[in-house]
């Protein structure tokens, strides 16, 4: 069994999108400033192979960014079939692609169908409609429900992505939001807390005072619980917070919201303060903490938050990896 999962991702930036979100400007976010052509689109397919061990993954091309069934059936055709070579010697297992869900239909599923396209992720966003209005998105939240409903029929894979912190969103709205996609049959899902993008209109009204993002403890609040949520309904969550583009690295492109490189790694440090908190009401010289090997960097904490918190009880605080704990386990010894 191939037990390594690649995706190559091509980033198709605003492709065969009608519609300008109130936030969003992916030619910032992903630092693609064109749709790449045919050669490049091989280039980094050949790029990224020379990395991976064939023997011993399983590899997906991955369409990002845009509205990819948004292009007309030709163009789709085309995008595909770029990658039908690499597929038919084994070199890539199948397609997935980002898209919008009202560009769903029984007619674009079976083509994709026909050119191994294996998951399909829908930017759902949210499932409040007056979120999804006041964020612009030109679809409700029925949509995303009949595109969900026909993707699975048709036997793909669904992920449904959402984002927080988005105009009239609250914490309430994105539990429900969890929960919907849950019971919408998804099997992957990605958190995005929302940015002011540069060049945006979420950016005139964050200047105008109409929008105020979450701050970053609210945000990785915020995503705590989802991520229960979504750990309890036994999705694979693919994503939290944007990839660290060049522009958001620099601040060129990122006038203010919640971005920090390790999002995620803030997130699970976070839910293993709330596991070891109960420990601060002991006390002693020193205490020995055992957590499984995947565990250890999230139990320490980042900047060794955890670590340091456990030492305003104890004189001495350890960890280390026990291969025999599982998910969150842990051992005081």
């Amino acid at each position: 069994m191939k037990n390594k999962h690649f995706n190559i991702p091509v980033f198709i930036p605003e492709a065969a999108c009608p519609f300008q979100c109130i936030y969003c400007n992916q030619r910032k976010i992903s630092g693609r400033l064109h749709i790449p052509d045919d050669d490049e689109i091989i280039g980094i397919i050949e790029e990224r192979l020379a990395t991976i061990d064939p023997g011993n993954s399983e590899v997906e091309l991955a369409y990002f960014g845009g509205n990819f069934t948004g292009f007309s059936l030709e163009e789709q055709k085309h995008y595909l079939e770029l990658i039908q070579p690499y597929i038919r010697n084994g070199l890539i297992t199948g397609i997935r692609l980002s898209t919008r869900p009202d560009y769903i239909s029984d007619k674009i599923l079976d083509l994709l169908k026909i050119y191994h396209v294996k998951t399909i992720e829908l930017g759902a966003q949210s499932l409040d409609d007056d979120v999804l209005k006041a964020s612009k998105r030109g679809h409700t939240a029925a949509d995303t429900e009949k595109a969900s409903q026909i993707i699975l029929e048709k036997g793909f894979n669904l992920g449904l992505q959402m984002m927080i912190g988005l105009p009239d969103d609250t914490l309430e709205k994105s539990v429900y939001t969890a929960h919907r996609i849950i019971e919408m049959g998804a099997t992957e899902t990605r958190i995005y807390p929302t940015l002011v993008i540069r060049e945006t209109l979420l950016e005139k009204h964050y200047q105008e005072g109409k929008y105020q993002p979450l701050s970053l403890d609210e945000a990785v609040n915020w995503s705590v619980q989802l991520l229960k949520i979504f750990e309890g309904g036994h999705l694979k969550i693919l994503k939290l917070g944007l990839h660290p583009s060049e522009g958001l690295l620099s601040g060129k492109d990122l006038v203010a919201g919640p971005w920090h490189p390790s999002f995620r790694e803030l997130v699970l440090t976070e839910i293993w303060r709330e596991k070891l908190e109960p420990l601060m009401h002991e006390s002693g010289d020193s205490i020995l903490i055992e957590v499984p090997p995947d565990q250890i960097n999230c139990a320490v904490g980042y900047e060794g938050k955890n670590k340091k918190m456990l030492m305003r009880s104890f004189k001495v605080v350890k960890f280390r990896i026990n291969s025999d704990l599982e998910g969150r386990e842990y051992k005081v010894i």
